[in-house]
């Protein structure tokens, strides 16, 4: 298993579409098995990829507050046998993945990492980290000296911290980007089942060509894959958009990069 600030590295040849997913917990009464089996035929025929941010599994494990083993629908070996072949088809347009807090109760108790289990079976290991992933995604190549046109860094975790409002996961989400990730282009988080998109900025000096900007960069919060009920309407959580995730377009340009988020 590799370090988290091990970089991952993809290159492409022109302009791609992604796809941010977290929070799909498969095996729980609650999960849109049917919206996610139809998005998952609907990348194969987009030529989309996707980033993988952690709770793929619900895991429910005994011991763990809130958790009901006998709420679910796969037992965890099984929901683990079932995502495998949910994303066989398209393993190759997998570009990045993490692990959430659901797979880590097994981590805690035996060591054994359900998402880790996952990738292995797909043979993609290299992309996978535990804690949090940094990766660099390159578009296209400049004749002159086949640098790439456009490069853009992500930084995938599966997030901690949460609230009854969207604002309070908007304000975890920006102050982590805003302190730590220097360079980074988009930050992806999950784990708070409320989708938002922001594009919050900070001050660079570039001590090298003496001048300061201003510069943004996007945060996304994936959107779950339950239907409302159980745990979230015991604890009188809000309901949010559920199996409907972003699309981020990344621009090929010389000059300016974006992020195009649709919705």
């Amino acid at each position: 298993m590799l370090h988290d600030l091990d970089l991952i590295r993809h290159s492409f040849p022109g302009e791609i579409d992604i796809y941010p997913i977290a929070d799909v917990h498969l095996g729980a009464i609650e999960h849109c098995e049917p919206e996610w089996q139809a998005f998952l035929k609907r990348v194969e025929k987009e030529n989309a990829y996707l980033i993988l941010a952690g709770d793929l599994l619900n895991n429910s494990t005994r011991g763990v507050r809130f958790a009901n083993p006998f709420d679910e629908v796969l037992r965890p070996r099984e929901a683990k046998r079932r995502m495998v072949e949910y994303l066989k088809p398209i393993a190759h347009r997998l570009l990045i993945i993490t692990s959430g807090n659901h797979e880590q109760r097994s981590a805690r108790d035996s060591d054994c990492d359900l998402t880790y289990d996952i990738c292995s079976k797909l043979d993609v290991e290299h992309l996978y980290r535990e804690n949090m992933a940094i990766a660099k995604i390159s578009l296209g190549k400049r004749k002159r000296d086949d640098s790439a046109v456009s490069s853009y860094i992500f930084c995938v975790t599966h997030g901690k911290s949460g609230g009854i409002y969207t604002g309070a996961a908007v304000n975890s989400s920006e102050r982590f980007g805003g302190s730590v990730l220097e360079g980074v282009d988009c930050l992806v988080t999950g784990h708070v089942h409320k989708g938002f998109v922001t594009h919050p900025s900070k001050i660079v000096v570039d001590s090298t060509n003496n001048c300061v900007s201003v510069r943004s960069y996007t945060v996304v919060s994936c959107v779950s894959w339950l239907n409302y009920g159980g745990y979230a309407a015991r604890s009188m959580l809000l309901p949010h958009e559920v199996a409907n995730p972003q699309k981020l377009h990344l621009v090929m340009s010389e000059k300016n990069k974006k992020i195009i988020t649709t919705w």
